[in-house]
């Protein structure tokens, strides 16, 4: 796209302090100078380590032909008649808008889906794309590990969730260009923060709440200020009208919430918007409360007056998982109470937990096209599972072998329990937790291992700037409370292949070995250097060394 400054600046929420210079065309955005080429307006963003003034030179050179920054430039700089400066009072800001604007506010022209929580955004947003797509509707998708502008799914290079408002503007862009009527995009804390402000100027008419529990305090600083942030998906359906043109017709689109009823949080999430809220639950069977049996805490109440999904049933295998999926309190066009409707659920998806993860997205798709539940349930039979979820590797090896993306306490507590229950052997466990992020969960972590798995394997995920084995002794240390001992079933190897080849050499028939953490992810990251890495490659280069190359 091609778009004079000015007309891009033409915003009262950019928040302008001063500006200097032309009115240069912009072809592009950028906020890494690395990235800048000719015509390309450059966000000098504030960071932890460094700041986005100190590039700006390198920016200019590079062919920035505008910049977007706070605080204090170099004279120097600034005496560059030829560019264009703008100073905000915040970069970051100041970049949604900018971004929105530059591209054409294209979420004005199609209906957006977000979808939050601590755990299953990924799968849920890829489930809801692919119900889309099943039913017969163009759709593309924002996710952690993929993402789609309306074709096939192409892999997520970066390890950021929810993208920085250019790129997630871009592929707005280029998802209404190419014919999409549906935009899923996964909505974390970070992209919902005001600080960061990446989720400004998108016009949600769909938002899905799938749980919140203890993670990123390094970031929030609170549980209750994590939770916040998060709300402010809810909060973000009262922001607009939900009046669209999509696809060159004027259409108003369905705005209503989803929430997991099992969470202590559903209500809160309830309450943070006007728009009406959806609900669904397991009744506690499907996740953290069906492994805890008689110990487990009480359910929150249901919401009086919220219409909701329930699943029974739920029978949960290696390969695929089949549940009732009931509507208690159905009524017709007149308000009518209808007999409730039992609907068979039957997906090749492993893991119980699916089951939230399915019935959110049916909620979803269901509501926003106005087709019958009856009639999107058997799609469920056509949904892939996302790469890292849970994905089975079977090379003819006598040992299962699992690779998930689980990588705190509470998603330990929902994968675990169920593995346990069929697990005829030993449970064995490769993870780590990531550098410079919350470290509360690290003993956490290790006390819910020890607790479910036979033999707890500690190996580096991303320590960034931190000790390898330092940060892998907090997580060793909840193991070791739970009776764990170094050198029998606790080891310390933070070189990830050689971990994962200690699990592999402790596996036995009819065991299981988990591997966590990493799953999608193309990397490891240390302070000085990032190391190319694939979860799934390695262990399957790992098999082939024991004689295991595949059937």
């Amino acid at each position: 796209m091609k778009k004079f400054l000015d007309e891009i600046l033409a915003d009262n929420e950019i928040g302008i302090c001063s500006r200097t210079g032309g009115n240069p065309e912009i072809v592009d955005l950028a906020f890494d100078s690395r990235s800048v080429s000719e015509g390309t307006l450059f966000f000098a963003l504030p960071g932890t380590h460094t700041t986005g003034n100190s590039f700006v030179k390198s920016a200019l050179d590079a062919g920035a032909k505008a910049v977007v920054y706070e605080g204090e430039l170099d004279e120097n700089i600034l005496a560059r008649k030829e560019i264009a400066f703008v100073k905000v009072g915040s970069a970051r800001k100041a970049m949604a808008p900018i971004s929105a604007s530059f591209y054409g506010n294209p979420s004005r022209n199609i209906a957006i889906i977000g979808v939050t929580g601590t755990e299953g955004k990924s799968s849920t947003v890829s489930f809801i794309w692919q119900l889309l797509r099943l039913s017969g509707h163009k759709a593309g998708f924002i996710s952690t590990v993929q993402y789609s502008l309306g074709g096939e799914a192409l892999a997520n290079p970066n390890h950021t969730t929810t993208p920085e408002a250019t790129i997630i503007q871009k592929h707005l862009r280029g998802m209404v260009d190419n014919g999409c009527e549906f935009a899923v995009i996964e909505t974390s804390s970070h992209g919902l923060s005001p600080k960061l402000n990446r989720t400004g100027n998108i016009d949600f008419d769909c938002g899905v709440f799938m749980n919140v529990t203890l993670e990123h305090l390094e970031f929030h600083g609170t549980f209750e200020q994590y939770r916040d942030d998060k709300a402010n998906l809810f909060r973000k359906l009262d922001a607009s009208n939900h009046e669209k043109t999509i696809l060159g017709k004027k259409v108003s689109v369905p705005s209503f919430g989803i929430v997991n009823m099992e969470d202590p949080s559903a209500t809160y999430f309830i309450k943070a918007t006007k728009k009406p809220v959806l609900g669904f639950t397991t009744e506690g069977k499907a996740g953290k409360s069906a492994a805890e049996g008689t110990e487990a805490s009480p359910l929150p109440p249901v919401p009086a007056d919220i219409p909701f999904l329930l699943a029974r049933n739920i029978a949960a295998a290696r390969f695929g998982l089949a549940f009732d999926m009931i509507e208690p309190h159905a009524i017709d066009a007149a308000a009518r109470p209808l007999p409730p409707k039992v609907i068979r659920v039957k997906a090749p998806l492993p893991g119980a937990f699916n089951t939230y993860n399915i019935m959110a997205a049916m909620l979803a798709v269901s509501r926003l096209t106005g087709t019958p539940l009856e009639e999107i349930a058997p799609l469920a039979q056509n949904l892939v599972p996302v790469k890292g979820r849970m994905t089975v590797i079977d090379k003819g090896q006598p040992f299962e072998l699992i690779v998930d993306y689980a990588h705190t306490p509470s998603s330990f507590e929902t994968i675990f329990p169920p593995v346990r229950r069929r697990c005829a052997g030993k449970m064995i466990c490769v993870f780590g937790s990531g550098g410079e992020r919350d470290t509360e969960k690290r003993p956490l972590q290790g006390r819910v291992a020890a607790k479910f798995c036979d033999t707890v394997i500690l190996a580096d995920e991303d320590p960034r700037g931190e000790d390898s084995v330092a940060l892998l002794e907090d997580i060793a240390a909840g193991s070791r409370d739970e009776g764990k001992q170094d050198g029998k079933d606790l080891f310390i190897i933070p070189d990830r292949p050689s971990a994962i080849r200690k699990a592999f050499s402790l596996a036995k028939n009819d065991d299981i070995v988990l591997l966590l953490g990493k799953a999608h992810e193309n990397s490891i990251i240390y302070k000085d250097r990032t190391m190319p890495y694939d979860e799934i490659g390695e262990a399957e280069k790992a098999l082939a060394e024991i004689g295991f190359c595949g059937k």
